[in-house]
């Protein structure tokens, strides 16, 4: 068995430590990844959102794939992804050609974490169905994964609709670079099951863990599959979670770091890593 991968997850944002700092000091510790949020933006009816301390800096997101463009300038190893791409909200011709984009100039570094989204309000600002969320994003998955492998792509859909298209580059991970699907309810499991290249939950309680887990390869196995890699993300170091995943084979753990100074990211990765050490080893 392979040892579980460490990356973190990070909200970047117009504060605290820019990603030309942040990336290089992740990949300086010896970390395997680093991935990225998604916001546009927080609407103003909502401001539960920003009086949580995981979401009080959600407006101030810089957008994942520019940021991870300029990651990729100051990096050589790292792997670079979205925890999560909300993909109902992008148009799938604008969103094959960013990935490619950042498949290209990180020499196939790219880990395409993708979600249907929870936050209601944000859909509808898009122009999204929320209760069709889950549908757009696997039209959408199905359309770039075309666009991506075939030089004249076509798709014909209920959501995503369009004739054959000429879209270079392609991406440098062939066929193209992992798809992730986020989320642990049914629909998400079903679509990691159907079209993902791997399951990326958010982890926080073991036992739930343990069930989803077993879902997913029941759904795997129906669907003539072998089970799915997992990256698992942990929004706090908890060493009792991070020996759970090691202990069921997860591929990487991200654990979400914190981004307000240099001293407190290097503070956290320091720690990050001895518990690692003893969970790992």
């Amino acid at each position: 068995m392979n040892a579980m991968q460490l990356g973190v997850a990070v909200w970047v944002t117009d504060r605290g430590v820019g990603i030309a700092e942040l990336a290089p000091a992740v990949e300086r510790a010896g970390l395997e990844s680093l991935f990225l949020t998604e916001h546009t933006h927080v609407p103003v009816s909502r401001g539960d959102v920003i009086q949580d301390e995981f979401h009080d800096q959600d407006p101030r997101i810089l957008d994942p794939f520019t940021a991870l463009g300029a990651a990729a300038a100051v990096t050589s190893r790292l792997k670079l992804g979205t925890g999560v791409c909300i993909v109902a909200q992008h148009d799938p011709i604008i969103l094959a050609k960013q990935v490619a984009t950042i498949d290209h100039l990180s020499g196939g570094r790219f880990l395409f974490g993708v979600g249907a989204g929870w936050l209601v309000e944000e859909m509808r600002n898009h122009g999204v169905r929320p209760q069709l969320r889950w549908e757009m994003m696997r039209e959408q998955i199905l359309a770039m994964k075309q666009i991506w492998t075939q030089d004249e792509a076509e798709f014909h859909g209920e959501y995503v609709n369009f004739d054959p298209l000429w879209l270079w580059p392609k991406p440098v991970q062939h066929p193209y670079p992992p798809v992730l699907v986020g989320g642990s309810g049914p629909r998400s499991l079903r679509g990691a099951a159907e079209y993902s290249d791997g399951w990326a939950p958010i982890i926080g309680d073991e036992a739930e863990f343990r069930a989803q887990r077993t879902q997913l390869q029941r759904l795997c196995s129906e669907a003539g599959r072998d089970d799915l890699a997992v990256t698992a993300f942990l929004f706090e170091l908890d060493e009792q979670l991070l020996a759970c995943c090691a202990e069921l084979g997860v591929t990487r753990c991200a654990v979400v770091a914190p981004t307000r100074d240099l001293t407190a990211l290097q503070s956290f990765l320091d720690r990050y890593l001895a518990v690692a050490e003893r969970v790992c080893r």
